[in-house]
């Protein structure tokens, strides 16, 4: 899936985009050596990702786990991402950005839907720490969650009125809890 804006910039490496990345005033991603833009989102899919966030954040009281929202980039098979957000257990050493996470979540964008769908997702399967990756859609109370199983991936789809359960922290949500409150 092409991105929607052309890379801003190519044949990078990764010490080079980290050094631009932290100078610049806007958000990039970093795929096969190249520099994005990010796609900006809307309050309602930033809504979703506080509503999400906070009840990880409560959840995660007493355990070694972290939650980051949006802004703290991960390593995922050699490329960059900031995911909406996400969980992290392990000891991380580079303060730039997490390698090891547990959760992943996106909230999906129209625009790049598709690139959450698949590049990330192929990417965010090589983390052997992943144990889930959930996709949130931002217009309707729908969830997709992917778990890691002794034989692979599973994914668990959601509607309105479902309870969202993620490892790590051991949280469980209504799904009408996330979505509620959005505007």
């Amino acid at each position: 899936m092409p991105r929607p804006l052309p890379p801003i910039k190519t044949e990078v490496s990764l010490e080079q985009f980290l050094e631009f990345e932290f100078s610049s005033r806007e958000k990039h991603e970093f795929v096969d050596g190249q520099i994005f833009l990010m796609a900006g989102g809307t309050r309602r899919h930033n809504r979703i990702a506080v509503r999400l966030g906070t009840q990880l954040e409560a959840a995660s009281e007493g355990t070694s786990c972290l939650v980051a929202i949006a802004d703290t980039l991960v390593w995922a098979n050699g490329e960059t991402y900031y995911p909406d957000v996400m969980i992290y257990c392990e000891n991380e050493d580079d303060s730039r950005m997490v390698k090891w996470p547990c959760v992943v979540v996106e909230v999906l964008l129209k625009g790049t839907a598709d690139i959450d769908r698949g590049e990330k997702w192929l990417n965010y399967q090589t983390l052997e720490s992943l144990q889930a990756y959930v996709l949130l859609e931002q217009e309707t109370s729908r969830a997709e969650i992917y778990r890691r199983t002794g034989d692979g991936w599973h994914c668990e789809r959601l509607e309105a009125g479902g309870i969202l359960r993620l490892p790590c922290v051991g949280l469980e949500v209504a799904l009408d809890v996330i979505y509620s409150r959005l505007n």
